[in-house]
């Protein structure tokens, strides 16, 4: 948060240079100091950011949608083609998915056509992603019409800070509720449970990781097996949401700065994914999500007081 801020109040001569203010939310990708450049260093800043921004919180239980929102809000990138690059971006997070299950995947591919095991986990996976296709296609506009604001997104963040504590109570002090201890031990039941609970965090704020793994939890997982099958379902989940929102909105692509400004997003968003992807999988193994859901009380809470106060116009 106070690097967000720094970046905003930086920010403020650049906006007012131009005319610009918070009340008045600026396109960047019609910010051109130089015709002959294909993306000025403006832009360029600006997709960096937002790439961090989801490289680091896509796979926490966070939201990275939730926090694009207000980073995009305090950089003044708020406008139409907004919610496609934060679609889209993602898909250089969930690359860095691929990479660091990319033996798990490859023997899943392999072997689908004799083995068991990884015909099973595929139907898992498959019947877990089906409710967030099927409400997605009813709910994305309205969704995204609505939801898509920083006083949602601080609402949801609250809620689900509050629901990660009381999951993680549960864990704890009843262990023998826990009766998946690996992927090998998922039903089709527990797969549309968990399917569910991902489709809830289509409201921005909510974390699909966090509802994803929260609820497995909830549902019986064991913290290791919810992550790895949140990791693993986010693969087919957010390439169909990115390349639906394409297919929707892919005919802004042909600006060639937006192309470009979705490039340095794109790649700053993998690496910075692949990183945090690594560090998590270590964090889980001796640690709990407490510390997130605290941090999500406190963030939650703090962009309702500085909004009603007046202190950041997010």
């Amino acid at each position: 948060m106070p690097e967000l801020l720094a970046l905003w109040l930086s920010l403020r001569p650049f906006a007012r240079d131009r005319g610009l203010s918070s009340e008045n939310s600026y396109n960047p990708l019609s910010l051109r100091r130089n015709a002959a450049l294909t993306m000025s260093f403006d832009l360029f800043f600006i997709a960096f950011v937002l790439g961090l921004v989801e490289g680091l919180t896509e796979f926490l239980p966070i939201s990275s949608t939730g926090h694009l929102i207000l980073a995009g809000s305090l950089l003044g990138y708020t406008e139409g083609s907004s919610k496609t690059f934060y679609v889209v971006i993602q898909l250089g997070a969930i690359f860095a998915v691929c990479w660091e299950y990319r033996q798990r995947l490859w023997n899943l591919c392999t072997t689908l056509p004799r083995a068991q095991a990884s015909q099973k986990l595929a139907l898992n996976l498959f019947i877990a992603l089906l409710p967030a296709i099927v409400l997605g296609a009813f709910l994305h506009s309205f969704l995204t019409a609505h939801l898509f604001a920083p006083i949602p997104v601080a609402c949801a963040l609250i809620a689900g800070g509050f629901i990660i504590l009381l999951a993680e109570q549960r864990y704890k002090s009843r262990p023998e509720t826990v009766r998946i201890q690996s992927l090998d031990d998922i039903g089709w039941r527990d797969a549309l449970k968990v399917g569910f609970a991902q489709a809830v965090a289509m409201i921005p704020g909510t974390s699909r990781s966090g509802a994803t793994i929260i609820g497995g939890m909830l549902f019986g997982f064991s913290r290791v097996a919810a992550t790895e099958f949140s990791f693993l379902l986010a693969i087919p989940t957010m390439f169909a949401a990115s390349f639906y929102s394409l297919y929707k909105d892919g005919q802004i692509l042909s600006s060639g700065d937006l192309a470009s400004f979705l490039s340095v997003g794109f790649v700053t968003a993998f690496i910075s994914a692949f990183f945090c992807v690594r560090w998590l999988l270590r964090y889980i193994s001796h640690h709990d999500f407490v510390p997130f859901a605290w941090y999500r009380l406190g963030f939650g809470l703090l962009i309702l007081v500085t909004s009603s106060t007046g202190v950041i116009v997010w």
